[in-house]
């Protein structure tokens, strides 16, 4: 966990730039700009410091998209990152963003570009992937790439090839897949390839197992693809073993729970089970043992009671002649 520490004035509101608006935030991704976003209210009001921890929380994300995220502002100069330890722990200060240098390969001449005709191809072929015309945003983004994120155009067409074989040809959509490709250093046609089919091998088995549960796949948050991610690669579990779990969260709780079928598939994991006849077995070893402990438990008990009764009865003397007499009346004529 890292903490932050925030070079601050006190403020009852959260001033922002209008050239971090204008420049920064369009290509910047969501979770980056959220970070950024919830710092500034914790700088300007007057926080010390803050956890990733806790801002994770705040924002739905995970610790180390919180971490990335000041790692990426501090690559694009408008904040100063200095670590104050050895620890994960730095110093956050928001730099004035007038003081931002130009970034001159930021500005593309797209008629210069249309000039070069391995450019004017790359977007020729997009159009025809797309089924429709580019708008000049679009152009001015896929020529950027090329700079940007270092992509060839076979890399930008495989990418479109992928997005539009899915039914995905919005922009924003495909800006993301790149954003994707670009974190996973992909850097040939191969690393592309291997990467879509790692992907969609992964994301089939997710949508059988959201499928199972009734969930829909657009209704996950990224801690819940996170899990599901876990148990399908870290773990290695087949769909038949998950979809046990899911079976013993639904007799358990009636409900769908990511934490509780997570919690059994990380004991089963820390067991070395991996099949479903192993949870079989598992249970039956189980069961065996309660029958056994519960028999054990019957008989000492049984016995326990059986030597108490007779230890503790008070035995008595009897004179039976006397007794005879008594009951005859014999005594009486003595």
């Amino acid at each position: 966990m890292s903490t932050f520490v925030f070079k601050s004035r006190s403020s009852n509101y959260t001033p922002v730039s209008n050239i971090f608006i204008d420049k920064f935030m369009p290509k910047a991704r969501g979770e980056f700009v959220k970070v950024y976003l919830l710092g500034l209210k914790y700088c300007v009001s007057g926080e010390l410091g803050v956890s990733s921890q806790i801002m994770a929380g705040v924002l739905h994300l995970l610790e180390t998209d919180v971490v990335n995220a000041w790692n990426y502002w501090n690559e694009q100069n408008i904040i100063r990152m200095v670590a104050i330890d050895n620890m994960g722990n730095y110093n956050i200060e928001f730099l004035d963003l007038t003081d931002v240098p130009e970034d001159k390969g930021e500005n593309i001449n797209l008629l210069e570009e249309l000039n070069k005709n391995s450019t004017k191809d790359m977007l020729q072929d997009i159009e025809k992937l797309l089924g429709r015309p580019l708008s000049s945003k679009e152009m001015t983004m896929y020529i950027g790439w090329l700079k940007d994120f270092d992509f060839s155009p076979e890399i930008i067409l495989l990418l479109i090839q992928y997005c539009a074989s899915k039914g995905k040809t919005d922009c924003r959509y495909i800006e993301k897949i790149a954003i994707a490709w670009f974190d996973s250093k992909i850097k040939t046609v191969d690393d592309a390839q291997s990467f879509i089919k790692k992907h969609e091998d992964k994301w089939v088995k997710i949508r059988k197992i959201l499928n199972y549960l009734g969930i829909k796949d657009a209704e996950i948050m990224k801690p819940q693809e996170e899990m599901l991610d876990k148990w399908i690669n870290s773990y290695g579990f087949p769909l038949e073993l998950i979809f046990k779990a899911c079976d013993i969260c639904f007799q358990r709780i009636n409900k769908a729970d990511f934490k509780y079928i997570d919690g059994i598939l990380g004991s089963w994991y820390k067991d070395k089970i991996t099949t479903v006849e192993d949870v079989d077995k598992k249970d039956v070893k189980k069961a065996n043992r309660t029958n056994n402990n519960s028999s054990s438990f019957k008989n000492n008990n049984y016995n326990k009671a059986a030597n108490s009764t007779f230890n503790n009865f008070k035995h008595r003397d009897y004179d039976f002649d006397d007794l005879e007499k008594k009951l005859l009346g014999w005594d009486k004529n003595d």
